[in-house]
């Protein structure tokens, strides 16, 4: 018999995406786990220790668990979850008319506790933001919770104008990854 998969997130992106590939979990399990940066850690390192962290928190008997992070970074500079809107309003302005990185770790943890990771990362092209724009995407909320203060699958999405990389890393699960793991770690749907 397979064993089932849990997902260690609460994000209804990460079920949506699962779902696009037809993988539906078993259940979930949200990893609460601190997610502040160690000390000079870089903003790669940073996505697979918290996917990591969260696939080891979140690790239920008998399952395989699956976990992710998304990280946003302007060079080293990481641009976390906006703690309010004035910060939301100075990671927008740091992105507007520039690159910036979008790195996405994926975890697995199998039922016999071996931990396995993926790493996708894209670069993300942002067109000058005018004032007005700013102001207007702050208002519709989306920029809550989410690293760099924007989703790439709401209105943010027409800030972009280039994406080299995953698409699907950047809303926050690279689907190729996921599926390169959870095969090489045979994992089968049951």
């Amino acid at each position: 018999m397979a064993a089932p998969l849990i997902l260690a997130s609460a994000s209804p992106r990460r079920l949506e995406l699962l779902a696009q590939i037809g993988i539906v979990p078993a259940g979930v399990k949200a990893a609460d786990i601190d997610e502040t940066p160690l000390r000079k850690e870089t903003p790669r390192r940073l996505a697979v220790r918290l996917a990591s962290e969260k696939a080891r928190a979140a690790a239920t008997a008998g399952a395989f668990t699956l976990a992710a992070d998304t990280v946003v970074a302007v060079g080293r500079r990481l641009l976390e979850k906006a703690a309010d809107e004035h910060e939301a309003r100075r990671w927008l302005e740091l992105m507007s008319g520039r690159n910036h990185q979008v790195m996405t770790a994926v975890a697995v943890m199998t039922p016999d506790r071996r931990l396995a990771w993926k790493l996708a990362e894209a670069r993300v092209s942002f067109k000058r933001l005018t004032t007005a724009e700013i102001d207007a995407y702050l208002r519709t909320g989306e920029w809550e919770g989410k690293a760099g203060a924007y989703g790439i699958q709401g209105e943010a999405g027409g800030f972009v104008t280039r994406i080299v990389g995953s698409y699907s890393a950047i809303v926050g699960l690279p689907l190729y990854e996921t599926r390169c793991l959870l095969d090489g770690l045979g994992w089968r749907p049951s």
